[in-house]
C-alpha cells in the first residue's frame, strides 16, 4: 500500500507540472502563433490556465491526503516536500481567484485588450497583472521540481 500511495504522490506532481510546462511551452506560445489575434489566444490561454489551476489544486490536495494516508501522521506535512507542495497550491489559488479572476474583469471591461492602447489605466493593469500571472507559474514550476527532488530523495532515504 505504501508503494502505491507514494506513486499516487509522484504521480499527482507529474502531471501536474506536466501540465504547467505544456500550458506554458507549448498551448499558450501556439495559441498566440496560430489563432487570429492575440484576443482570441489571450482568451483560449485564460481558458486554458483556468482548467489546469483546477487540475492543479485537484492534484495538490490528492498529494497531501495520499501522504498522510501513508505516513499515518499529519506531521508528514511539514517535511519540505509537503511545505512545497502547500505553497504550490496557495501560488495556484492566488493566481486562479485573485490574478486571473481579475484579469478576466479588465478583459471584459476592455473589450479588446490588443485595441486598447497600451497608455490606458486598465491595460497597463492587464499588463501589470499579466506578468505577476507569468511569475506566479513560474513559481509554481519552480517549486514543483523542488518537490519532486524532495519526494525523491525522500524516498532514497527510507524506502
Amino acid at each position: 500500500m505504501s508503494t502505491f500511495l507514494r506513486s499516487i504522490e509522484f504521480l499527482c506532481l507529474s502531471l501536474w507540472l506536466g501540465g504547467d510546462v505544456f500550458l506554458s511551452f507549448v498551448v499558450a506560445p501556439g495559441a498566440f502563433a496560430v489563432l487570429p489575434g492575440r484576443d482570441v489566444a489571450g482568451s483560449m490561454v485564460g481558458y486554458a490556465l483556468g482548467r489546469l489551476h483546477i487540475w492543479a489544486m485537484v492534484c495538490g490536495v490528492i498529494f497531501l491526503v495520499a501522504r498522510v494516508i501513508r505516513t499515518r501522521s499529519l506531521g508528514s506535512l511539514v517535511a519540505p516536500v509537503a511545505v512545497v507542495v502547500v505553497l504550490m497550491l496557495a501560488l495556484t489559488a492566488y493566481s486562479q481567484l485573485g490574478v486571473s479572476a481579475r484579469l478576466g474583469r479588465l478583459r471584459a471591461e476592455m473589450g479588446s485588450v490588443q485595441s486598447t492602447p497600451v497608455e490606458s489605466p486598465l491595460r497597463r493593469e492587464f499588463d501589470r497583472l499579466h506578468r505577476v500571472s507569468v511569475m506566479i507559474e513560474s513559481g509554481v514550476l519552480l517549486s514543483g521540481m523542488a518537490a519532486v527532488y524532495f519526494l525523491a530523495r525522500e524516498m532514497a532515504a527510507r524506502p
